[in-house]
């Protein structure tokens, strides 16, 4: 099928035809209010205009009718508006303040709609813009008190980036830790989904819009912990920009904008339509990949519709099919070299027993690649330990999911004689995602949920643990043993805007969105699996053992398909997230006047609900499958908002904006409420110069899976550190005996949280020295107090040992009475033997999390006789990022080596690009600082050992290639990571794949194709 789709992409590009823009055209545009005017110009002209839209709202229009020029049209509509239009060097229609005097103009900066579409975070355009990075409006008169970044479709088109996912990692700001494709946690918790985490501070404090609307959660938590927005399935070819604030915004829009806002636009023009074919493939083999997207538009009199759909289909890409994490041989260390053990017996001491010739009769499994096997010092006093085993046993999972979707968008609107007008934005969603984490596997299981998989075996007459994988030949292929998701998304907001006498405009808008999905995960049913291998239990020994007599060779037999299908099972959830909201807001761009100009103010008040239900297989929440037994979760909370927003030109070159916001949420008989409140200001000593700051402050509502979610238990495994550093002290940890120990993992809910707080502030510069120059730097500090999260694992054992021993690792002394130890102690379970059997974490109220650096901006345009120049570089720079676990405890530095963190201290991106007639050439570059190598992450890093706890900084390459065969049709070549990169090679890295995966992935270079043409309107 690729082969047909290129054979007619490449039919399109060269049978397309040479199309001529109409010199006049029929316009027919009522008198009203002048935004609205623009954009059905746009439309009937198919002119792009570029300006700011905070300086002509609300303004108005004497309109304009009969057959004439773009140009004489949109003379005549800014009449009297105190505004004039110009081309700059770029061939953008700009719109920028008329010299000659004019009636009173709107102040340059008003009020933003909270929640709105058409005030959220304003930067540029209202309308579909042409290089407004290139535009010779001087950045500095453009840009507010608080940075934004704006990324647009042309520039994410020619930075080769593919996926929504590809451009917020692109983001410099975007710091924080996120789960992949390939993520353990990501497969068991929230398959298929992605996420953003601006500033490091986690991704349920990083508020996701789309059209300045509010979107349904993923319907399932983050590591099974918090609620998030899923960015994975926003259609990246119907986005027109992504705009990033960063810093407190709740002010403005309420809960979660701690970190950051993330508004998504989609497209609000299309004066034709649109046909956009790409695929892609890697140069290695593997994940090919297909898109199709259409747009078109409507506009009749008073009516005027823009729809398209986006078709994706991604095909899979498998570990197996990348040499450098293939097999267990790509590990670092010798120890971590040996086969995996797919087939094992131990006596009670942890020894091997070894299966002697019966690994003969196992030999065809994993592809012909099972043998005996043996790793040292794990046999009987010390000696080899010997088992059935495979080194390419390791690599089933897949580091691409497999993705059939579609999504559909349309925005409406019809205009009333009164100057009213209805407006309608839907969105659907349909995808099928496929993944596969790993092969199933099975131990003795006890009905009570206990996993450590000792029993007593009457025909051996010794206690014994067996373990044993199911190979792709026993499940029938590698299909049986994929986690599915099918996603369904729908999202609907409609509502009036108008006008209220002179000066008042209102809007009053209901938005519903919500996030329905069907996971299904392979299981082994764990009765019937104990029943396959050992036979009936026989009773119980005196040391509370069960007893079987089970012969070892019914574990070392391949299963028939039958066999296994016997004690397979699939179970499925069927989740579902919610929000809905009501709002009416109104504004007035002169609610008084001051010396300077025209007081501005916005208004909103607002109501809603939101929900969500895991609807998990009631089955998942016994001890009837494998190593799992999840929590259920459900619940709901209303909320109701008021909020303002003014804004006051001191003087001509001063601007002073205020904002403050009231919430309250109510949940089942608790009530929460927050003022929350911003300023921001903006001097202008000369026109190239804007001199800013902004203080905010913030909070988030407790997630409602932190509320609401039930005791349920999952099976992790972690380091044993109190046994590690008391019984095998001076080895490391990947080859202490107990580095690898079972973990029964308890959790519940806490309706008692607190909500998070938070302040922030910036302040910064815009520079445009040159008009084709300029440049912005801003500091930025948010302190977040009462952080809710779930305590880590890792922490609780390292915490429970220091406690225990008195000492951390590096000997400094530990208080046992401190909060930390009375909490770490009670939460860890062990068994009379001392063995670690479970831990305890649920969600509470962290003391502290602050994080401050700087962000750098840097633009520039240079015109040749061989073309035109762009240059685009970003950086930024965190200076601390620091963390509290309780008041009284010490602060962690999460940059320090041995902090268990995994953050960059810094990011970088630039782009270079060059346009000459009909060829159009970008090259991308992102560079990743340098991050925690794997001991380092573990907090077992110790210098003695020689090296660098760190993995030095990595670079990335795109280059992308335009060429225009008309002004309707365009072909286009992309090539992601150019120099076909891997990952940077840690020697601690002992765990498979054996390099961080929230980073890095072997994908290797990928090579696209993009056949782009438009019917009828204006140029591309």
């Amino acid at each position: 099928m690729v082969g047909r789709l290129r054979v007619l992409l490449l039919s399109l590009a060269c049978s397309a035809a040479l199309s001529a823009q109409a010199q006049g055209v029929a316009v027919n545009i009522p008198a009203g209010d002048l935004v609205t005017a623009l954009d059905a110009l746009a439309r009937q002209s198919g002119v792009q205009f570029v300006y700011s839209a905070d300086q002509l709202k609300g303004l108005r229009t004497q309109g304009v009718h009969g057959s004439m020029a773009p140009a004489d049209a949109l003379d005549r509509l800014l009449r009297g508006s105190g505004y004039a239009a110009r081309r700059d060097a770029s061939g953008a229609m700009v719109i920028v303040k008329s010299a000659a005097p004019a009636a009173p103009p709107r102040p340059r900066n008003t009020p933003r709609t909270p929640d709105g579409a058409a005030a959220d975070m304003p930067v540029m355009t209202e309308l579909e813009s042409i290089q407004v990075t290139g535009s010779r409006i001087p950045r500095a008169q453009i840009e507010g008190p608080a940075p934004v970044t704006v990324m647009t479709a042309q520039e994410i088109k020619a930075n080769g980036f593919t996926t929504v996912p590809d451009v917020l990692r692109a983001m410099t700001q975007n710091g924080g830790e996120t789960q992949s494709q390939q993520s353990a946690s990501g497969a068991d918790f929230s398959p298929g989904a992605q996420q953003v985490d601006l500033r490091g501070l986690g991704p349920n404090h990083t508020l996701v819009l789309v059209n300045g609307r509010r979107i349904a959660d993923f319907p399932m938590p983050f590591k099974g912990r918090s609620n998030f927005t899923d960015i994975s399935n926003i259609p990246l070819g119907m986005v027109d920009r992504i705009e990033i604030l960063t810093g407190s915004a709740s002010a403005i829009y309420g809960s979660d904008a701690i970190s950051g806002v993330v508004n998504f636009i989609l497209k609000k023009q299309a004066d034709g339509t649109t046909v956009d074919m790409r695929m892609g493939e890697t140069t290695r083999g593997g994940g090919e990949s297909f898109n199709l997207s259409v747009s078109s538009g409507y506009s009749r009199d008073r009516f005027s519709a823009i729809y398209g759909f986006e078709l994706q289909s991604q095909n899979p890409l498998w570990a197996y099919e990348r040499a450098r994490q293939d097999s267990t041989r790509d590990a670092p260390t010798d120890s971590a070299r040996a086969a995996r053990r797919a087939f094992l017996r131990t006596n009670w001491d942890d020894e091997y027993l070894d299966p002697g010739a019966a690994c003969d009769g196992l030999a065809r499994l994993n592809g012909g690649t099972t043998h005996r096997a043996s790793r040292p010092g794990w046999g009987a006093d010390g000696e080899d330990g010997f088992y059935c085993g495979s080194e390419e046993a390791i690599g089933y999972g897949t580091m691409i999911s497999e993705r059939e979707g579609v999504n559909a968008y349309a925005s409406l609107s019809y205009r009333f004689d009164n100057d009213t007008e209805w407006f309608a934005d839907v969105q659907l969603g349909y995808h099928k995602l496929s993944m596969f984490r790993d092969v199933s596997n099975w131990s003795y299981q006890a009905p009570d949920g206990n996993e450590q998989g000792y029993f007593f075996n009457q025909a051996t007459d010794q206690v014994e643990y067996w373990q044993r994988q199911f190979s792709p030949e026993e499940m029938g292929g590698l299909s049986a043993g994929t986690i599915r998701n099918r996603q369904k998304t729908f999202s609907l907001t409609t509502g009036f805007k108008g006008r209220w006498g002179e000066h008042w405009d209102w809007e009053t808008a209901l938005s519903h969105s919500q996030y329905q999905s069907t996971i299904s995960w392979p299981q082994i049913v764990a009765s019937k699996a104990n029943d396959l291998f050992l036979g009936p239990q026989l009773g119980t020994d005196d040391d509370g053992f069960a007893i079987f007599n089970a012969d070892p060779e019914r574990l070392y037999r391949p299963l028939t398909r039958a066999e296994y299908d016997s004690i397979a099972a699939r179970t499925t959830y069927r989740p579902k997230s919610r929000t809905d909201a009501l709002s009416l807001t109104f504004t007035n761009t002169e609610l008084f006047t001051l010396p300077a100009g025209a007081a501005g103010f916005a208004g909103t008040l607002e109501v809603g609900n939101q929900s969500y239900n895991l609807r998990p297989d009631p089955l998942a929440t016994q001890y009837y499958y494998y190593s799992w037994r999840d929590a259920d979760g459900h619940g709901s909370r209303d909320r109701w908002a008021a909020a303002g927003e003014l804004r006051l030109p001191l003087l001509d070159s001063l601007n002073f904006s205020l904002a403050g916001r009231y919430d309250q949420y109510r949940y089942s008989g608790h009530s929460i409420d927050k003022f929350t409140y911003s300023a921001g200001l903006e001097w202008r000593p000369v026109e190239s110069l804007l001199l800013r700051g902004s203080y905010g402050t913030a909070f988030r509502a407790p997630d409602l899976h932190y509320l609401y979610a039930g005791e349920g238990n999952s099976e992790s495994s972690g380091v044993d550190y109190y046994r590690c550093r008391s019984e095998e002290p001076g080895t490391e940890l990947s080859d202490c005996s107990f580095s690898d120990e079972n973990v029964v993992v308890t959790r519940r809910g806490n309706r008692k949280l607190d909500p998070e707080t938070s302040t922030a502030w910036t302040a910064g510069l815009v520079w445009s020295p040159l008009a084709n120059l300029d440049f912005s730097l801003d500091y930025f500090n948010i302190d977040l107090r009462d952080q809710v999260q779930d305590l880590r694992i890792d922490g609780i054992l390292q915490d429970e040992a220091s406690c225990r021993l008195g000492q951390r690792p590096d000997g400094s002394a530990v208080e046992a009475n401190s909060p930390t130890c009375i909490d770490a102690l009670a939460r860890v379970g062990r068994s009379d033997d001392g063995s670690l059997y479970s831990a305890f974490v649920n969600p509470i109220n962290i003391a502290r999390e602050r994080t401050n650096g700087v962000d750098f901006n840097a633009r520039y345009r240079l015109e040749t006789s061989i073309g035109t120049f762009r240059f685009n570089g970003n950086y930024s720079w965190v200076r601390e990022h620091e963390s509290q676990q309780y008041a009284g405890d010490r602060v962690e530095d999460q940059f320090a080596v041995n902090s268990g963190f995994d953050i960059p201290r810094n990011k970088a991106s630039a782009s270079v690009s060059w346009d000459k007639d009909r060829w159009t050439a970008t090259l991308h570059g992102e560079r990743l600082g340098k991050l925690p190598n794997y001991d380092s992450y573990q907090e077992s890093y110790d210098p003695a050992d020689g090296g660098s706890p760190w993995v030095g900084a990595t670079y990335r390459y795109n280059l992308s290639l335009q060429y225009r065969f008309t002004d309707h049709a365009q072909l286009a070549l992309s090539v992601t990571n150019l120099f076909d990169k891997l990952p940077p090679k840690d020697a601690s890295y002992s765990s498979y794949p054996y390099y961080d995966v929230s980073w890095f992935d072997t994908v290797g270079r990928q090579v696209f194709v993009q056949y782009t043409h438009k019917f009828g309107g204006s140029a591309l």
